[in-house]
């Protein structure tokens, strides 16, 4: 069975298309989509249409609750514009997605963790950025946990990991937004370092490990740049022309130009 993972789209319709676009050439028996759809300053009403028509199940993201859930004015930018741009039905069938679903057997998915849909399994902040956390911290995070394959997004990092007993942990990475900053808690910033759209597809055979294959595609990031400049967000079109946050960038200049 070939399952192809989708996260993290945040209303990027033109990286979702090219995804898609790459799937009609590779084939895949089911395509699943792990949270946060329309969250973003792109084309969430676009983004939400498509994936209806697409069918594909889908658990909320962190995005996906907030949208449905808060009022307006306690969002943040990202989830105030696609609130504005999805009609009340749309945002209640974000809020009525579930939380972690069985996809195949064997294979579960969250958009986070197990437990809570904004905090990272695989991850730890170093120095600012996001970096791979000790298998400790990854089982203590997990659980129990009796599937052979488990799918989560929300770091937007692409990643594998095999725990001691055999499940195989992915994260695809994000379809459309290949880079963030956020300043709760300790504050940090994920980079892909690229602007390509990024998905996974696993090859699943009972008894044997999946084969996995991680994506990387080129589409038109220029114009999504620029839907986001349009739409009062530079960071945002910083991070779709180059996959790193434009703060991260001129700290990292400066190091180079102290340690010069």
């Amino acid at each position: 069975m070939r399952i192809a993972v989708l996260a993290d789209i945040h209303g990027n319709i033109l990286a979702l298309d090219a995804v898609l676009a790459d799937l009609g050439r590779r084939s895949a028996d089911l395509i699943v989509n792990l949270g946060d759809c329309v969250s973003g300053p792109l084309w969430p009403r676009e983004t939400f249409e498509r994936l209806e028509r697409l069918g594909a199940p889908t658990v909320r993201g962190n995005h996906d609750r907030q949208v449905a859930t808060l009022d307006p004015g306690q969002m943040e930018a990202s989830d105030r514009f696609a609130f504005s741009e999805l009609s009340n039905g749309q945002r209640t069938v974000l809020g009525q997605l579930p939380f972690s679903q069985q996809f195949a057997p064997g294979v579960i998915g969250f958009h986070a963790t197990p437990t809570y849909d904004d905090r990272y399994v695989l991850d730890d902040t170093a120095s600012g950025v996001l970096v791979r956390a000790p298998m400790e911290k990854i089982l203590r995070r997990l659980g129990p946990i009796d599937q052979r394959i488990v799918v989560l997004g929300h770091s937007h990092r692409p990643d594998l990991v095999r725990l001691p007993n055999g499940t195989t942990v992915v994260n695809p990475g994000s379809v459309g937004c290949p880079a963030y900053q956020d300043p709760t808690g300790q504050a940090h910033v994920s980079e892909s370092g690229t602007p390509h759209a990024r998905y996974a597809l696993l090859d699943v055979e009972d008894g044997k490990d999946p084969i996995v294959m991680f994506l990387a595609l080129v589409f038109d990031h220029e114009s999504a740049a620029k839907r986001a400049e349009i739409n009062g967000r530079p960071e945002w079109a910083h991070a779709l022309r180059t996959g790193f946050m434009p703060r991260a960038k001129a700290q990292r200049e400066a190091q180079v130009h102290t340690r010069a």
